[in-house]
């Protein structure tokens, strides 16, 4: 059973995300909070897998909540769930370790399966929002920084370079043992691997890293 936390400064898109969550037999919502501090306190009265996150809110906004939570030593999942898809807000969650970024009108369907993703250790990003990452990484490292971004990847060996292939064009952890022809075990083996020779914490970063070096266009 997945854990989830839902944060939002609105009670009534608290009350929808609970009906819409609590229609799958595998998740369960273990707790609310309505601003980024009245998160944390939830977050260390119940551990959840998996936190639901809105940006703008009171007191502790989205972003400095998730920050904090993504700096403890075993942190939640975060996705963060708003209504604004600026770039600012798009790049701010994601260097706050964010998991994922999903806007407000993302079907219950796919809302279900970015929590299951989170929980997994994967990642999901609204399609429009994907197409905000490429386009700024390509059009900041089309050139100039691409030499750079290729060197950072020599550390890596023939098969983490195929993987990190897989993840920037966005496929999931079946996904890639199935394109790869080896076990899940092993794929996420290689994913730790990249996390510690790239000093990234999440599967956007290592998707940024293969944009930005060419292996992805």
């Amino acid at each position: 059973m997945i854990s989830v936390l839902l944060v939002d400064d609105e009670a009534l898109v608290r009350a929808g995300l609970r009906m819409i969550l609590e229609t799958a037999d595998d998740l369960t919502v273990v707790g609310d909070a309505g601003d980024g501090r009245a998160a944390i306190d939830a977050v260390n009265r119940y551990r959840p897998d998996v936190v639901l996150m809105d940006i703008r809110m009171p007191r502790l906004d989205g972003l400095a909540a998730t920050a904090a939570l993504r700096a403890r030593e075993r942190p939640p999942s975060v996705v963060v769930l708003t209504t604004f898809n600026t770039d600012d807000d798009v790049f701010q969650a994601l260097e706050a370790g964010a998991t994922g970024f999903l806007l407000k009108d993302t079907p219950p369907t796919e809302l279900l399966r970015a929590v299951r993703l989170a929980a997994a250790g994967d990642s999901m990003l609204s399609p429009g929002v994907t197409r905000q990452v490429i386009n700024r990484c390509t059009a900041q490292d089309r050139t100039r920084h691409r030499r750079a971004a290729l060197a950072r990847l020599e550390v890596l060996t023939g098969r983490e370079r195929q993987v990190l292939i897989e993840i920037g064009l966005g496929h999931a952890n079946a996904e890639i043992a199935a394109r790869l022809h080896m076990s899940e075990a092993t794929v996420k083996s290689h994913i730790s691997h990249l996390f510690d020779k790239l000093a990234v914490t999440n599967r956007v970063q290592l998707a940024i890293a293969a944009f930005r070096a060419g292996l992805v266009e």
